[in-house]
């Protein structure tokens, strides 16, 4: 018997130490990764103050760090990675929702449709955006760190209450004026007949992507609302079951 419950001692402690072991290793990835996204937002509002100081004006800034903002806005991908592996205890649909939006409005909208990139929603949503991400990459940082200064935790949670708002705006003002574009032009989109016999209509698929943000944008919202009384001021949230 003690010899068995030795070996059981042995197995149980080679496996508490895997478990640190692992969370080693992905609390030092986490870190490194959330620096890096850290210092690439910083990088794209640096060269979008240097640009307007140098300008004087917003035409031209999109075109100056679209390869930038196409690079780390598409390397978030790894975020999704990381909550489907485990490594991040957060919804992967919510967190897939959340990056691939923000790709599609990089890839498929400001990237793709050239006459509408130096709109001002175009510059309001980047703006939103990099404030955003640098707070948010920052927070999590120090987070990683168990070094988080005030300041960061207060940001936040409260400068979400109007940037996401005026996120949505730049966004959604910038796929409404992109659509006689895309009407016109007949982009991505696959006209009958044809040898697959499938019909795309990229014009009434913006349509759509724009009612989506009507249920959508309010359940983020008020989800990073319950959280900023939950961290800011120690309220218990209960979550209702579906």
């Amino acid at each position: 018997m003690a010899s068995s419950e030795e070996d059981g001692s042995v197995e149980e402690k080679e496996n508490n130490n895997k478990k640190r072991s692992k969370s080693a290793i992905a609390t030092a990835w986490l870190t490194f990764y959330n620096i890096t996204m850290t210092a690439g937002w910083l990088v794209l509002a640096v060269a979008m103050a240097r640009f307007y100081i140098q300008k004087g004006n917003h035409r031209g800034l999109y075109k100056s760090i679209s390869r930038t903002l196409k690079f780390f806005q598409t390397f978030a991908l790894l975020e999704v990675v990381h909550c489907a592996v485990g490594i991040v205890r957060t919804s992967v649909i919510v967190t897939g929702v959340q990056v691939c939006s923000r790709i599609f409005m990089v890839w498929f909208v400001a990237n793709s449709i050239k006459q509408i990139q130096n709109e001002e929603s175009v510059v309001l949503f980047l703006v939103v955006w990099t404030v955003t991400e640098i707070t948010r990459y920052s927070f999590y940082t120090f987070s990683l760190l168990n070094h988080l200064p005030y300041f960061i935790k207060w940001a936040r949670y409260n400068m979400f209450i109007v940037m996401y708002p005026l996120g949505v705006a730049g966004e959604l003002i910038t796929i409404y004026t992109a659509l006689p574009y895309v009407r016109k032009s007949g982009m991505f989109s696959m006209r009958l007949p044809n040898k697959y016999n499938v019909s795309f209509d990229y014009y009434i698929f913006l349509i759509i992507v724009m009612l989506s943000y009507i249920p959508l944008f309010p359940q983020l919202y008020f989800h990073m609302l319950r959280q900023r009384r939950k961290v800011l001021h120690g309220e218990v949230i209960v979550e209702k079951d579906d």
